[in-house]
Formats: structure tokens, sequence, C-alpha cells
């Protein structure tokens, strides 16, 4: 069976539009900061489906799609969630992370506590499909899963800052934690724990630069 194809919806902008679009984009995204310090206040569902559809339109390997987002507002599975990640943090910091490692986290003041897991409104926990399932229960390969999901992830992240959230990536290690807390099947794998909501008045965040286009891109 022929692939099946449909014109392409793009509109060619002049140069000019073209290099302002992209430098006010740069001047948005520059502006985006991870926070650790979160207000309850609420935010509305459709908001989060809205980034999270967004995300849904990323690249993937073989347009397989391997990413499932569980949104959490329910107040008791952000506890629970908050409990077994504290408890994977502690053994990080008392007894796996080596010295040159604490050293390079000092400088953003993180420890095992984040009480931020019960205090944002919103926690997604983001999987990819280590391999699929088919209708008669046999396995199907998936192609770049992780890699799929990386992009899909950060299309989440710029959606949530563009839409006026503030996020946190938080990455227990193990979370398969997350699995049982959230019932998710044994082919999903948890990739990030996204931390979604208003930034508290009282918010922080390191004073830390970013590298300059030099360092980050070559030119040839």
């Amino acid at each position: 069976m022929s692939a099946r194809y449909m014109p392409l919806e793009f509109t060619r902008m002049p140069i000019n539009a073209m290099r302002s679009h992209a430098q006010a984009f740069h001047a948005e995204i520059n502006r985006r900061r991870t926070v650790r310090d979160f207000s309850s206040e609420p935010v509305p569902r459709d908001v989060i489906e809205s980034c999270l559809r967004a995300a849904g339109c990323a690249p993937s390997g073989a347009n397989q799609q391997p990413w499932r987002f569980v949104a959490i507002s329910d107040a008791s599975i952000k506890k629970t969630i908050r409990v077994a990640a504290e408890a994977e943090e502690r053994e990080f910091y008392e007894r796996r992370a080596t010295e040159k490692w604490r050293a390079a986290l000092a400088p953003l003041g993180t420890d095992a506590s984040k009480p931020f897991l019960e205090t944002a409104p919103w926690l997604i926990a983001i999987f990819y499909e280590a391999y699929g399932v088919n209708a008669n229960g046999e396995r199907e390969k998936r192609y770049y899963p992780m890699d799929s999901v990386g992009i899909a992830t950060g299309i989440l992240i710029t959606a949530l800052h563009h839409a006026g959230l503030a996020s946190l990536t938080h990455t227990p290690s193990p979370m398969a934690f997350l699995n049982t807390i959230l019932a998710r099947p044994d082919n999903e794998r948890p990739f990030v724990l996204l931390v979604v909501g208003f930034p508290a008045p009282e918010a922080t965040v390191p004073a830390i630069s970013r590298k300059s286009l030099e360092e980050i891109a070559v030119f040839m």
C-alpha cells in the first residue's frame, strides 16, 4: 500500500519578517527559567490541554508518537508522588551522588526536599513507550522513542512558557515508582516529571548565564 500525501501548509515569510520572528522568539525563550518556588494558584485544565496538544505535534521515529503525558492535579496523588520522590532523592544525596556531582549541584541549591511536588497545581509525568503492544498482545518495535519524547518534552516546556507558566524538570532516579502510583503499563518508562504552575511571588532563581552562540554552534 502506497503512502498517502496531502499538500503542505506552509507560509513563506519575507526575510525581514523571518528575522523579526526569530529574534522575538529568542527574546521570549531567553526569559524562561527553571523555577523551584511555585504558587498553589490553580491553572485551568484547558491551558494544560492546549500545551499538551502542542507537544503532541513533535516529530517522532516512524511517526509512532511514543509519548504518554499523565497530567496530575489531584492533591493526594501529588502527595504520594512527593513521598516516593523524596525517598529516592535522599538515597541519591546521601549515598549515590559523588562529591563532584554534589559540587556541580551546589550553585543551584538543590537538596532532597521537594515541596514543589505538592505546591504546584500540576505535575505532568512524561513516559516513553519502550515497545508497543498490538491488538493481539504482541510486542511491536518503537523507533527512537527516547529521542522522540525528548523533542516532545522540549516543545511542551516551550509551550508552557509561551502560555505564561513556569516549569521544572524533575528526574528522581530511579522513577519506577511513577508506574506504580499512576498505574502505567510495563511498556511505558518514566522520562521526566514536569512541575507546572505560576512562580511564587517571592520566587528567586540562580544567577546563571547561558553559553554564547560561539560556544554552542559551529557554522561550516
